[in-house]
């Protein structure tokens, strides 16, 4: 069993930071935090869930949505399995709520098909007020 949880959500105005942390804990047979993909979606409501920052973290590729490029930041810890997403410059249509996902494998393809992604965690909210 792998669980992810998500914390740092919440209210911030526009331009502000927030910073969103994913903790991993457990462990299947050949899930190596050293070998796996980690990303960041967020989904409003009626909207599809979009792919907004992704991480390799063997080889450390990533990819972000080209509306948060140069205003988010995805890293991880594997000393402790966290993967932050840092947000900067917020604006109001980045709210969301923000779910973190991971792969048992290091995905090769589209870093954002979310078939590739074994584990969820439950989602945070963040709103970003004008």
């Amino acid at each position: 069993q792998v669980d992810l949880v998500e914390t740092g959500g919440g209210s911030v105005q526009a331009g502000g930071s927030l910073t969103l942390l994913c903790t991993i804990s457990g462990s299947v047979p050949g899930f190596r935090f050293g070998r796996i993909t980690v990303a960041w979606f967020r989904q409003t409501p009626g909207q599809e869930q979009e792919g907004v920052a992704a991480l390799n973290t063997g080889d450390l590729r990533t990819l972000y949505h080209h509306s948060v490029e140069g205003r988010f930041t995805i890293d991880h810890d594997a000393a402790v399995k966290t993967v932050t997403l840092r947000m900067s410059n917020l604006r109001p249509e980045d709210s969301a709520v923000y779910y973190c996902a991971a792969a048992n494998m290091l995905i090769m393809g589209p870093l954002f098909d979310t078939r590739f992604y074994n584990y969820w965690g439950q989602g945070t909210q963040v709103t970003v007020s004008s």
